[in-house]
Parts: C-alpha cells; sequence; structure tokens
C-alpha cells in the first residue's frame, strides 16, 4: 500500500507516514490566519502529540487498504514540506470505479503552483495506480478558488446537487465538477 505514490518536479503524493510527524506538525503550525471562508487557518494543534499521529497514520493506512479512503500526503521535495492533501473516497467500485476527489493546500503556500501541480498528479493516481474511471469534486457554489483550480485540471461542471452536504449545521448546494479516465 505505501508503494502508491507519484512525483511532480516539486512534489512527492504519498500516504502519510509516522516520520512526517514533525514536518505535518510544524506546517498546521506554520498556517496564517484564514485567508477567507473555506480556509481553516490557524488550528489548535495541541492534542496532535506523536502518540496521536501515529494513530492516524495507521487509520489512514487502514481506509487504503479497505479501499475505502485514500488520503495523500503532499510534499515538497527539496526540503520534506508537508504542503497539504489529495484525498479520494471511493463511492462505488464494480462497473462504476468512481470516486470522490478533494484537495488542500496548507495557506501558506498559496499561489506558488502547489494546488494546481498536486491536483493534477493526484487524479493521474488515481486513474493510474487507483484504477477509478470517474473522479467527481464537490465545491461549495462561492468557493471561487477551488472551482478555478478544478477546470485548470481538466475537471468540467456536471451539475448543482441541492441540499447535498450537510456542514454548518444546514444542507447545503454543491457543484459537482467531474473527469473520467481516458
Amino acid at each position: 500500500m505505501n508503494k502508491i505514490r507519484t512525483e511532480t518536479d516539486r512534489l512527492i503524493i504519498r500516504l502519510l507516514e509516522e516520520e512526517d510527524y514533525t514536518s505535518w506538525l510544524t506546517q498546521y503550525e506554520n498556517r496564517l490566519p484564514s485567508q477567507h471562508k473555506y480556509d481553516e487557518g490557524k488550528i489548535d494543534m495541541s492534542i496532535c502529540t506523536k502518540e496521536w499521529f501515529r494513530d492516524l497514520v495507521a487509520e489512514h493506512f487502514q481506509m487504503a487498504v479497505d479501499d475505502k479512503v485514500y488520503i495523500f500526503g503532499v510534499f515538497r521535495k527539496d526540503d520534506n514540506a508537508h504542503i497539504g492533501f489529495v484525498d479520494f473516497s471511493t463511492i462505488m467500485r464494480r462497473e462504476f470505479q468512481w470516486a470522490r476527489f478533494g484537495y488542500t493546500i496548507h495557506n501558506q503556500f498559496w499561489k506558488q503552483g502547489y494546488g494546481k501541480e498536486a491536483v493534477k498528479a493526484g487524479i493521474g493516481l488515481a486513474f493510474e495506480k487507483l484504477n477509478y474511471h470517474r473522479i467527481e469534486a464537490h465545491i461549495n457554489i462561492d468557493n471561487v478558488a477551488s472551482i478555478k483550480l478544478a477546470e485548470s485540471v481538466g475537471l468540467v461542471y456536471e451539475c448543482t446537487r441541492k441540499g447535498f452536504i450537510f456542514e454548518n449545521d444546514h444542507w447545503t448546494d454543491h457543484l459537482v465538477y467531474v473527469i473520467n479516465a481516458k
């Protein structure tokens, strides 16, 4: 399972490992204050001990083994800085090979091209190594940055799902952007 990874010129995308704790924690602690409503900004990391992180790594690994969720850390090659995540949740296998796709880049790394690079590489990994055929990104209707990123790597608007995800104490509409394997 740990062999599922991909690289770009600047990035390595792979499952988290216990040895990633310091890089992972440092970059969460270095987050800037929230830049917009879909950016968590600084987060209280006080519960995130090495033991807590070890359990997180084990949980992520088990979800991947079970083919439920793949949460890949995005690391910068030159200094191993943890810059974010790309993740895939299996919706249906069999004749569908269908997954939901998400992405998060820590805000201190924004506007450097890492998001586009990570998302593009993540899509390739999903098609080539996870054998998905269809990937959907579910995006809040006013999350302009995420919409632009999805469109820049070839995802196409398919529909708006009304009352689709329960967040912030109510059901919210989401745009569905899709890409299929070639």
